[in-house]
């Protein structure tokens, strides 16, 4: 049997109906992802922020605030919101690894004063043995 330009008709038209529904319903999800990752990229700067990572690790959490702003600017704008995730991973990342970064520092900071204090607590101890 030989098709008709109906039965041809119907088919474009099933076709592009599915494929419209297919956008239609995957657009949310985009957009809840998208709103996800700016979450947790905003979350990431935060956390970074409270740990004093602007004395520490300057350079990452100005990179982290770049990309937080630049996933945020691509959000908005419905052609460049596709970059929108990778730029909040990204943002995400230098965030967390200036968080890294600053906990280092304190932590060597602290260390660095306890071995002060048991230099000095030996050196008394020593005179103090000492006739």
């Amino acid at each position: 049997m030989t098709s008709s330009f109906a039965q041809i008709r119907r088919l474009l038209c099933a076709s592009v109906c599915a494929f419209a529904l297919h956008v239609s319903l995957a657009a949310p999800v985009l957009a809840q992802v998208t709103v996800d990752e700016l979450a947790a990229a905003q979350q990431a700067v935060a956390r970074a922020d409270q740990a004093d990572a602007d004395q520490y690790a300057p350079e990452l959490l100005a990179s982290a605030r770049q990309a937080l702003a630049e996933a945020q600017a691509a959000a908005a704008v419905r052609r460049e919101r596709r970059n929108a995730p990778a730029l909040a991973q990204r943002a995400s990342a230098d965030a967390d690894l200036a968080l890294a970064k600053s906990q280092e520092a304190v932590a060597l900071a602290r260390l660095q004063q306890a071995t002060t204090e048991i230099a000095e607590l030996q050196r008394t101890l020593g005179q103090e043995q000492a006739p």
